[in-house]
C-alpha cells in the first residue's frame, strides 16, 4: 500500500512540473523590421542572448515589423510583455500626435517606456570609386539611388534639398536591394542608405566595387539637425580614417504592463550580454550607456534599477 501511495505521489508531481516550468518562464514578443534590415538579425541576436543569459528562463519570439511606426502604434492593442524599436523621438510624436500621428493620439502612448539602446540608424552616403566624387559638392551631375519609402530615402532627399544638390542629381529609379550591383555595372554612381554599421549592402559595395562613403562637415551635420555619429576606421574596405556622419537614436522599448522584474530582468541580461553579441556582430560595439542620452521619454522602473546598480547617467525625465 505503502509503495502504490509514493508511486501516486511521483506522477502527481510529475504531472504538475511542466505547468510549474511554464509558469517560471517569460515570454517576450519582440517587434522589429522588415526580415531583410539589419535590424531584425539584431532582434534575433538579442533572442538569442536573452536565452542563453537567462538559462532559458527568457524565451523572445521575433516579429517582423514594416517600420517604426507601425511598431509604436501596436501599443494600442499590444498588452503583456510587448517590446518593440523605435527612435526615441517617434514616443514623444506619437504622445503630441504630431507628423505621422496626426489625429492618432492615444493613451497608450503615455505608457511606453524604455528599456535599452540598440545600434542607431546611420546615414552612409556611398559613392563608386569610378565616379570620382569624394565630397557632397561633387555629387553634382551623378546619378545617385535613394530608395523609396525607408527613413533612408527621406533623410537623403532632406540633405540633398540641405546641402544645395536638390534638381542637381539624377534620381535613379532603382529597388535599393539592387544598390550593390547598379554601382557595380555603372548604372548609378552612388546610394544613400541607413542603418545600423557595419552596413551589409556598403561591407559588399566597398570590398567588390572599391566604393567610398562620404563625409559630412561640421557645418553639414548642424544643418541636418541630427546626432553626430563616427564610423570608425577600418570598418570597411579601404577606409583609412574615421567617417564622420550623422546618425538618429534607436531604443528598444516596452510599456507600464510589464512588471519591473521582468524589465529589470531584460534590461541586465541584454548589457551583460553585450560582448558576446559584439564578437558576432561589429554593430554592437558601438552601443555604450553613454546613449542613454538619447531617450527622450521615461525608462521603465525595472530598467532604471539595473542602469542605478551600475552607476549609469540618468536624466531627470529618466
Amino acid at each position: 500500500m505503502k509503495f502504490k501511495l509514493i508511486a501516486k505521489l511521483l506522477l502527481a508531481a510529475m504531472a504538475i512540473l511542466p505547468a510549474t516550468q511554464a509558469i517560471s518562464e517569460t515570454r517576450v514578443t519582440y517587434k522589429s523590421a522588415k526580415s531583410t534590415s539589419s535590424y531584425y538579425q539584431m532582434a534575433v541576436q538579442i533572442a538569442e542572448g536573452m536565452k542563453a543569459g537567462s538559462n532559458g528562463d527568457i524565451t523572445v519570439t521575433v516579429e517582423e515589423s514594416q517600420g517604426s511606426v507601425q511598431n509604436v502604434m501596436e501599443v494600442i492593442g499590444r498588452k503583456g510583455n510587448y517590446v518593440f524599436t523605435t527612435p526615441p523621438v517617434l514616443i514623444k510624436l506619437a504622445r503630441g500626435g504630431k507628423a505621422m500621428f496626426k489625429d492618432k493620439a492615444n493613451p497608450r502612448f503615455d505608457e511606453i517606456r524604455a528599456l535599452f539602446p540598440i545600434p542607431s540608424l546611420t546615414m552612409h552616403f556611398v559613392m563608386s570609386e569610378k565616379s570620382g566624387v569624394t565630397d557632397f559638392s561633387g555629387m553634382e551631375g551623378k546619378t545617385i539611388l535613394l530608395g523609396k519609402g525607408s527613413f533612408g530615402a527621406r533623410e537623403g532627399e532632406k540633405y540633398l534639398k540641405l546641402f544645395g544638390l536638390e534638381g542637381k542629381v539624377t534620381l535613379a529609379e532603382v529597388e535599393l536591394s539592387n544598390a550593390v550591383p547598379a554601382l557595380k555595372n555603372g548604372q548609378i554612381d552612388g546610394f544613400v542608405t541607413a542603418g545600423s554599421y557595419p552596413a551589409p549592402n556598403v561591407i559588399e559595395a566597398a570590398a567588390s566595387a572599391g566604393a567610398k562613403v562620404l563625409s559630412l562637415s561640421d557645418e553639414q551635420i548642424k544643418l541636418s539637425k541630427r546626432t553626430r555619429l563616427e564610423i570608425p576606421a577600418g570598418t570597411y574596405a579601404g577606409q583609412s580614417s574615421a567617417i564622420t556622419t550623422t546618425s538618429l537614436p534607436v531604443v528598444a522599448f516596452a510599456t507600464t504592463d510589464m512588471d519591473d522584474a521582468t524589465a529589470y530582468a531584460l534590461t541586465k541580461t541584454f548589457w551583460e550580454g553585450k560582448s558576446s553579441m559584439s564578437a558576432a556582430a561589429k554593430w554592437w560595439g558601438g552601443v555604450s550607456l553613454d546613449m542613454l542620452e538619447n531617450i527622450l521619454t521615461e525608462i521603465h522602473p525595472g530598467a532604471a534599477k539595473y542602469y542605478q546598480e551600475v552607476g549609469a547617467t540618468l536624466a531627470s525625465h529618466h
